[in-house]
């Protein structure tokens, strides 16, 4: 399969031969999904009144540290996770779910599949498949991998997750995380404009950009807000800022600062002073209370 020869997906560009083992991202040539589900719990616009189709799957071209989904996000677990799909198995599942009342197809960390997807949703849709594709990712993108998602993707449900290298080094293991997240948001906006939402309240396209504000990052949040708003315009996206983080999930960087900071949860004095600048900026979109910073909220991997 050309898409996992000497991959270069992600801006990690490993070179792996995922025909013949895995990537950085712990993915191998075929998609692993770990479920595949009505989720309620996304934007709005996304899950409306019925969920949206979430499917989630294995493997992450990052490393948070305090990744809610790391038992089937990290490399060591995403080879062994979940049920291997062909590209009719996956137009099966988006058809399947939108039977049971799916509002939108959720695609959840798919950018080591992009290629079998991009097949994927083409077979479903030539089997009648109408339903929103929602292109769900952690941001770090190639503008060039965003491309190719033209005609494919309907809507784009990406983080922004840090403006500082350090800190994004400090907790993903990579620290170009900004650079690329920028040049790819640029690419999603161009693709899927600005956004539309149908009579039904469902977002038919465009893109929406998510911001976890991180306990003791307030300063780092509101960079992110300034640099998202110079490179697309705060109108040209919906924001979601959310304050769900929880430490629950968090394993320690071996920075003390750091990690004092990110053992409690968000204040309100921080997330309400992130949002402020959020609406001085002029974005709009979602504002999230602060209850859901419950690990309750992550899917269960292995529902009975």
């Amino acid at each position: 399969m050309r898409e996992n020869k000497s991959c270069a997906l992600c801006p990690r560009m490993c070179g792996a031969d995922r025909t013949r083992g895995i990537g950085v991202c712990g993915c191998g040539a075929l998609p692993r999904v770990a479920r595949a589900m009505i989720h309620r719990w996304e934007e709005p616009v996304v899950s409306g009144t019925r969920g949206s189709g979430a499917v989630f799957f294995t493997g992450c071209p990052l490393g948070c540290v305090f990744c809610q989904n790391g038992e089937i996000s990290r490399r060591e677990n995403a080879g062994s996770r979940g049920r291997i799909m062909t590209e009719d198995d996956l137009a099966d599942t988006f058809s399947a779910l939108v039977e049971k009342g799916a509002h939108t197809i959720d695609l959840v960390s798919p950018t080591p599949f992009t290629d079998i997807l991009i097949r994927a949703v083409e077979k479903a849709r030539c089997r009648g498949l109408s339903a929103p594709v929602v292109w769900n990712t952690g941001g770090y993108e190639r503008p060039e991998t965003v491309a190719s998602l033209a005609g494919t993707a309907d809507v784009f449900l990406t983080d922004f997750k840090f403006s500082s290298r350090t800190l994004s080094r400090s907790l993903t293991g990579v620290s170009d995380y900004p650079d690329h997240a920028a040049a790819s948001l640029r690419e999603m906006v161009k693709i899927a404009g600005r956004p539309e939402i149908g009579e039904d309240g469902i977002l038919r396209s465009g893109v929406i950009v998510r911001h976890l504000v991180l306990p003791g990052q307030k300063e780092d949040s509101i960079a992110v807000l300034r640099t998202v708003a110079d490179a697309v315009g705060a109108d040209a996206v919906l924001l979601s800022l959310m304050s769900q983080y929880t430490p629950d999930f968090y394993r320690k960087t071996g920075d003390g600062k750091l990690d004092r900071s990110l053992s409690r949860r968000v204040t309100t004095y921080e997330y309400e002073t992130v949002r402020d600048e959020a609406l001085r900026l002029g974005f709009d979109g979602f504002m999230q209370e602060r209850g859901s910073a419950e690990a309750s909220y992550t899917p269960d991997w292995d529902p009975k």
